[in-house]
């Protein structure tokens, strides 16, 4: 279902995070679950992975998440704001050691000068730590786009430790 390098990666996470006692949650918009996805393809994945929001309206990341409108409505959907938000939301309403969430433009259409076609905030917040976010820019197709975050978003867990926060 995934291509091997990401099933790869996912099954590299969950065995670091099964090692180490970690729990995780992602919280999706614009890969509408690939994430959880991709970790779930994997056997075993239970003992690590707690659960998954997919938040792909507005409204869900509030209801779901706890992402107050205003926030939206002051940034957008896809802000780093945002992003940071859903992670944090993810943690409270979750028993995950460590959350994922990203927000993006996957296309084709829906693009700004400001956030074009591509443009993805992941952010990620652990248990004793603080959240973080990146910007990124992917090229490509929505396929491309999303498959990248779903590689990006995977990699950015492997860093995240709950005694030290994000890395």
């Amino acid at each position: 279902m995934f291509p091997d390098h990401i099933r790869e990666l996912a099954a590299k996470l969950l065995a670091e995070y099964e090692l180490a006692g970690y729990t995780l949650a992602t919280a999706e918009s614009c890969t509408g679950g690939l994430i959880a996805g991709a970790l779930t393809d994997i056997a075993g994945s239970s003992k690590v992975v707690d659960r998954g929001f997919v938040t792909y309206s507005n409204v869900a990341k509030s209801e779901m998440l706890g992402v107050p409108p205003s926030l939206i409505y002051a940034h957008g959907a896809v802000s780093p704001e945002v992003a940071v938000a859903m992670a944090v939301g993810a943690l409270a309403k979750s028993k995950a050691d460590v959350t994922v969430a990203v927000t993006g433009v996957a296309g084709p259409g829906g693009g700004t000068p400001e956030k074009p076609v591509g443009r993805v905030y992941i952010a990620t917040a652990v248990r004793r730590g603080t959240a973080k976010h990146k910007e990124y820019t992917f090229p490509g197709d929505r396929e491309a786009v999303r498959l990248a975050t779903v590689q990006t978003a995977l990699e950015r867990l492997r860093t995240a430790r709950p005694e030290t926060g994000i890395r």
